[in-house]
């Protein structure tokens, strides 16, 4: 595992395909937070198929999910293909309610 954030009680990790968020994501350290994850899937090959796992994000957060749509348009834009999006019981909530799931590949929660 490759650590390649921790900032705010927030840690971003990386192992084989798979982005991983832990923590408290907020909006002091939703900057941060996207331009190390998108610097990690800018430098995956092109046709690199990976997992967005934010199961580790333990309550609702829009800033969360902005970090979550900038890669997923930073993951487009790199030829990187997005296999699934992993989220914590509280953004999987947030994603239905506000009915983003159906736009999020492979949505599921972490539990699930």
């Amino acid at each position: 595992m490759t650590q390649l954030l921790e900032a705010q009680g927030v840690c971003l990790s990386a192992e084989g395909e798979r982005l991983r968020v832990d923590g408290e994501v907020d909006f002091d350290v939703a900057a941060s937070l996207a331009a190390a994850g998108s610097d990690w899937l800018a430098g995956l090959a092109s046709g690199s198929r990976v997992v967005i796992d934010l199961g580790g994000v333990d309550r609702v957060s829009s800033a969360a999910l902005s970090v979550l749509l900038q890669w997923l348009r930073d993951s487009r834009g790199a030829g990187v293909e997005v296999d699934e999006v992993a989220l914590s019981e509280p953004l999987a909530r947030l994603t239905r309610l506000a009915d983003l799931d159906a736009l999020l590949p492979g949505v599921g929660s972490a539990s699930s």
